[in-house]
């Protein structure tokens, strides 16, 4: 194999109340990377496609592209790559757009190295991805893009990740306003210390979900899709999210959330005919008040990144 062309989905971090430490991924947006190998003993990145020219060109900058020279670094290979980046995802927007594309790239090399590593072996380099992108190398965005499916980080420190069964025929509807909210400020706004009460009510919502998750209690999981920590600071950056949030609820959302550091919300739902009517009760409400936005809708993606 002389050349890989591999697609990395979205994905959904938080899940409400598991801040950095839940996330799962859909079938829809995502991002794509082509690779091919080469003799030049360097890696290069000679296209990206979709980022109206916002993204970096110097490999050792770019998530895609500086994630595959610490790959290649670590298993100890000289191998010349060239990098295609075709962005199909909006930036800023909460969906994991520099995940999608550093577990493009990461899924791809090892491939064409012939898999020494396995998918929960790429996640610390995924993790430095995001490290580079935004300051902090978290993985409720990279675990799901790799493994697919909903991932628990159970630890940072050591990594311990476990992946949740799914209840069947769960979808997720998806809105992107078109307002920006870069990562870092979203991060910075957030508060270093929490009351006691709020701890111990934001515990037993994320029980709650796992619990709801790991019996197909689908009740149980629009209970706990409840954040008294973060969503509370983060819904001030996000024109309409309690209206939203309401209107979900009330045309059959079992939860309703920020999708990241935001301005995406997501609202978990029993079907994808129940998510399909959320998306377009939602999207009208927004252009009601002048303001555009993407939509989607998809099932929980089980598989993650694939080859294409």
């Amino acid at each position: 194999m002389k050349s890989i062309k591999v697609f990395a989905p979205a994905t959904v971090a938080n899940v409400s109340c598991g801040y950095d430490v839940l996330g799962f991924a859909v079938s829809q947006p995502g991002d794509e990377v082509v690779m091919h190998l080469n003799s030049s003993g360097k890696v290069s990145l000679d296209v990206i496609m979709g980022d109206e020219g916002r993204l970096p060109r110097d490999p050792a900058q770019n998530t895609a592209s500086a994630v595959v020279i610490n790959y290649l670094k670590h298993i100890g290979v000289a191998q010349g790559l060239s990098i295609e980046l075709y962005k199909k995802m909006p930036f800023g927007s909460g969906l994991g757009s520099s995940s999608a594309s550093a577990v493009a790239g990461l899924v791809a090399v090892n491939e064409l190295m012939g898999r020494p590593l396995t998918r929960e072996q790429l996640l610390p380099f995924a993790m430095e991805g995001e490290r580079l992108a935004c300051g902090y190398a978290h993985a409720d965005n990279v675990a799901p893009a790799l493994l697919g499916g909903l991932v628990l980080v159970r630890s940072y420190h050591p990594l311990d990740v476990v992946k949740l069964p799914v209840p069947e025929g769960l979808a997720c509807a998806l809105l992107y306003p078109h307002v920006e909210i870069p990562t870092k400020e979203a991060r910075s706004i957030i508060k270093s210390q929490v009351p006691i009460e709020d701890a111990v009510t934001q515990w037993g919502n994320v029980a709650g979900l796992v619990a709801g998750f790991c019996t197909g209690n689908l009740d149980l999981i629009g209970r706990s899709m409840q954040d008294v920590i973060i969503e509370p600071v983060r819904a001030m950056l996000i024109p309409y999210f309690y209206e939203m949030r309401q209107l979900a609820l009330d045309h059959q959302a079992l939860g309703f959330g920020i999708s990241g550091s935001g301005p995406s919300v997501f609202a978990l739902c029993r079907n994808e005919d129940a998510a399909k009517q959320v998306t377009q009760v939602l999207s009208g409400m927004l252009s009601e008040k002048n303001i555009g936005c993407d939509t989607f809708v998809s099932s929980i993606n089980l598989e993650g990144a694939i080859m294409c």
